[in-house]
């Protein structure tokens, strides 16, 4: 893909910026047209192009789960002709590119940043593709996608059984003839296992943990109720599990051909052959944890509890809104397998679609807890200067989509203003600039 901006040697020509954006994405974007409405100085260091990860780490059918009325950059509201769609892979480019190119930012796409440190003066040194830069503030927009998580055990399938991950899934037709086994139940997982089935691939799935939600109760789209039921505006500091909300699976549902929950058992009466969790490999045979009963209860029961909410919700504002029938079982399973042979089973292609980790090793600074993740409030870190961006739960639960994104990146562009004023900095651009 071409970059959608000239590099430009102006903003290469200079070695200091009070900010630094790491990531030309919407979170980086985002940030950027915050800090140009407070006069900031600033550059972007894209190391793809604007909407790289939208355009080339998709597959052909991927659309968005949250409908197109959700999608809210600052400044720059969906505008089409079906807020209550949702945008395919295209629309989705489009539509940040659209952005980009209205904010016309600072941004050099094709520079890597590949290390930054603290100088002795208290700066920080940002060491890239193109050269060295000094800053007073760096803004990691890089997202939690990086590589892609496989485990270790997978090395000893045999050579015979393709295996790729989720982030290199296209279509069905890419894949070798065969059956499919998806490991993994998130989003990624379920909407894969959804477009091999719909195209006739007989598909395995390995169903995790990820709780799952309903799309649409009471006569109503529930990412609507739960907008209105101030859901998306819940903080991390008071969910019910703190910080480690940050952990957690988003629950699965598809925006396709109009959007759709997705319910497993469904699927087991389809044909879609269900385990619980992947847990080893021994040659040809796959094993797996005997929690496949467990995870589709957890789901539905989440499930339910959405329905629940909504119920309580509907009676005490005396909502007038149908009423629906109990969740019911459609399927459920004599004894959760343990096991399954890939060349009995004719099993030839394994997704795993199991996640991702964040690389943060360019950043050479004490950010990170014991495991490695950053540490930060609302996305300012304890290394003075240092902030995040982009990540779910950084703040709320819209935090990390394109709903919450702009108050996250409103809040960062303050705090870094306030924090150049206090030391004397001059944040401001240039008037050749601002003009």
């Amino acid at each position: 893909m071409k970059t959608l901006f000239p590099q430009s040697t102006e903003l290469l020509s200079r070695t200091h910026y009070p900010v630094v954006i790491v990531g030309g994405g919407q979170a980086g974007l985002s940030t950027s047209h915050f800090l140009k409405k407070l006069g900031v100085d600033h550059i972007i260091f894209e190391k793809k192009r604007v909407a790289h990860s939208w355009a080339v780490e998709r597959w052909d059918t991927f659309c968005l789960v949250t409908p197109n009325w959700q999608c809210r950059l600052p400044d720059f509201p969906y505008s089409g002709e079906e807020p209550r769609g949702f945008m395919l892979k295209d629309e989705i480019v489009d539509y940040v590119e659209a952005f980009a190119k209205k904010e016309a930012p600072p941004i050099v796409e094709g520079v890597s940043v590949q290390q930054v440190s603290r100088t002795l003066d208290g700066k920080f040194d940002v060491v890239t593709s193109v050269g060295q830069f000094s800053t007073d503030h760096v803004v990691v927009a890089t997202g939690g996608y990086d590589i892609p998580i496989v485990p270790a055990y997978a090395h000893s399938l045999p050579k015979h059984i393709t295996q790729i991950h989720s982030v290199d899934y296209r279509n069905p037709q890419s894949l070798p003839e065969g059956e499919v086994l998806v490991v993994g139940s998130g989003q990624s997982g379920v909407q894969i296992m959804e477009d091999l089935h719909l195209a006739g691939r007989k598909v395995h799935l390995c169903v995790g943990p990820a709780p799952r939600a309903p799309r649409v109760y009471r006569g109503r789209e529930v990412t609507e109720w739960l907008m209105d039921m101030g859901y998306y505006n819940t903080t991390v500091e008071t969910h019910p599990l703190g910080v480690k909300a940050r952990e957690s699976t988003n629950h699965y549902f598809s925006g396709r051909d109009g959007g759709h929950e997705i319910d497993l058992r469904k699927f087991a009466n389809q044909g879609v052959c269900l385990y619980g969790s992947m847990n080893n490999i021994k040659g040809t045979t796959l094993e797996f944890l005997p929690d496949l009963t467990k995870n589709l209860d957890d789901a539905d029961s989440v499930y339910v509890s959405i329905r629940n909410d909504i119920d309580k919700y509907v009676a005490k504002a005396g909502i007038d809104a149908p009423i629906e029938a109990p969740f019911e079982k459609v399927w459920a399973t004599d004894a959760d397998p343990l096991s399954v042979d890939c060349d009995s089973a004719g099993i030839t292609t394994i997704i795993w679609a199991i996640g991702f980790r964040p690389d943060y090793s360019w950043i050479h600074l004490p950010a990170f807890d014991g495991r490695g993740r950053p540490e930060y409030e609302r996305g300012v870190s304890p290394v003075n200067g240092l902030y995040f961006l982009g990540l779910p739960w950084l703040h709320t639960w819209g935090s990390g989509r394109f709903l919450g994104i702009a108050e996250d990146a409103e809040y960062l562009a303050q705090v870094m203003a306030k924090r150049l004023a206090e030391t004397g900095m001059d944040p401001l651009v240039s008037q050749q600039a601002a003009a």
